[in-house]
């Protein structure tokens, strides 16, 4: 679990800093000088100076940042356009680092001092970065394991699948005017469409057709104690004050006997719980390399399925070079439309607050994908992370972009404004907006963690 742990770590403060990174590349192409680039917030553990910029190791071990010359003035006149030397004693050793600056470069290394798109371009190259990387990662994936293409496994006889005509091996191109272009993507779709009528286009042979399939709703009653399983019977999800919540079965356990029943896979378990019927049960699981056993109670409850018969495994297909790149693009593209789609179905309802993750919600992703990839080999678990870092890079790239103060986004949206006035904004009217932004976010990164934390214990 702590190297699961470290990993977690290094995985978040290795993307925070090629984001910091890109800030930084853009800013010295522009010629606005760096006072801080940092690993890590709070104290310094390490700090040398290269040139013109302070490189830094810091306390506490996620992210990073990279502060530019003038890039929190609050005030017309900050503490680095100061020449003379009287109050230095009063100033902290960055205001000295920038006041140094100024002195040697004058006012056009400071970013307050660039034109718009100068600064926008530094605000863009963050997120944009976040996507390069994303994008090699993808490359890495798709080179080693292939791409999950959106071929039809099985159709179930008597299916609506089936009456629509559609068959093992056929090629799903879209649903709905939905392009599919990974199994992903299906699932996706499926996920929060899976009631309506879905108008299938898909290839057969090398020639296009499309079925209308209207899912056959199935209300069906079985006990339960609100668990989500991975098909090695890793617990990926538990449901608040169900009974296995209340059991204390957590996210991430694997579930080895249910009563006398030893437990092979997600599926065995599914059906010892229902054998249980509404009887009490002794439910074993392995928890960070340790046995425990705890009673559970299933509960009957009705569930609705929106049966189509169809199976889509995304079973893994090696490419050739060109089509490995093509397929990355095409990857990071998913991703990044998907996290937009997520932040639209936030306002419908699909999506609450409450199925964000932060940093303690990452680490326990981790430690579940390491584990559950640990049986296949080590070449398994290094892909699998790489595909869960490609997926959180191409996170943190649209989530920056979103036009919220305290993000790029809203950086940007300031100074479009700015341009469209052609005057930029009071640097108090600014700083209050940008205050307001980051106690949003703060408060939002805080109930992110304690809903994390509260689903681990």
């Amino acid at each position: 679990m702590i190297i699961n742990i470290l990993l977690a770590v290094i995985l978040i403060s290795v993307l925070v800093i090629v984001h910091e990174f890109g800030h930084f590349l853009a800013a010295r192409a522009n010629g606005v000088a760096v006072l801080e680039f940092a690993i890590g917030f709070g104290p310094h553990l390490f700090r040398r100076r290269h040139g013109d910029t302070d490189y830094c190791i810091n306390a506490i071990p996620f992210g990073g940042y990279c502060m530019m010359l003038g890039a929190d003035d609050t005030e017309e006149d900050g503490p680095g356009e100061l020449t003379g030397e009287e109050g230095e004693e009063n100033l902290s050793d960055r205001d000295l680092h920038a006041r140094e600056l100024v002195k040697k470069y004058g006012s056009h290394a400071r970013l307050s001092d660039k034109s718009v798109g100068v600064r926008i371009s530094i605000a863009l190259a963050g997120p944009l970065f976040n996507f390069l990387l994303a994008f090699v990662l993808a490359v890495l994936v798709i080179g080693g394991v292939g791409v999950d293409r959106p071929v039809i496994g099985n159709v179930t006889d008597d299916s609506p699948a089936a009456a629509a005509g559609l068959q093992s091996g056929d090629t799903i191109k879209s649903v709905n005017g939905y392009a599919v272009t990974f199994a992903r993507d299906y699932d996706f779709y499926v996920s929060y469409h899976g009631q309506q009528t879905l108008l299938i286009r898909y290839e057969r042979d090398g020639a296009a057709y499309e079925a209308a399939v209207t899912p056959q709703k199935i209300e069906e009653q079985a006990y339960r104690i609100g668990i989500m399983l991975q098909s090695d019977g890793t617990v990926s999800s538990v449901t608040e004050d169900a009974s296995a919540d209340r059991a204390g079965i957590r996210s991430g356990d694997i579930i080895r006997q249910v009563g006398d029943t030893k437990v092979e896979d997600g599926n065995s378990a599914v059906e010892a719980i229902r054998a249980a019927g509404g009887s009490s049960v002794a439910v074993t699981v392995e928890r960070n390399g340790q046995t425990l056993t705890v009673s559970v109670t299933p509960q009957l409850q009705t569930s609705v399925v929106y049966y189509t018969g169809i199976t889509v495994p995304g079973t893994r297909q090696k490419v050739g070079a060109l089509p490995t790149i093509g397929a990355a693009a095409q990857d990071v593209w998913y991703w990044s439309k998907a996290v937009v789609q997520s932040v639209g179905m936030m306002f419908t309802g699909q999506v609450t607050v409450n199925d964000l993750s932060g940093p303690v919600g990452i680490v326990q992703t981790v430690n579940e994908v390491v584990n559950t990839s640990r049986p296949d080999g080590v070449f398994y678990v290094v892909m699998n992370l790489l595909f869960f870092a490609e997926a959180i890079s191409a996170n943190l790239g649209v989530m920056n972009l979103l036009p919220l103060p305290g993000l790029d986004g809203g950086k940007i949206l300031i100074l479009i404004i700015e341009a469209i006035r052609r005057r930029p904004m009071k640097k108090e009217h600014e700083g209050m907006v940008q205050m307001a932004g980051m106690v949003f976010l703060f408060a939002l990164s805080i109930y992110v963690l304690f809903h994390d934390i509260t689903r681990l214990f």
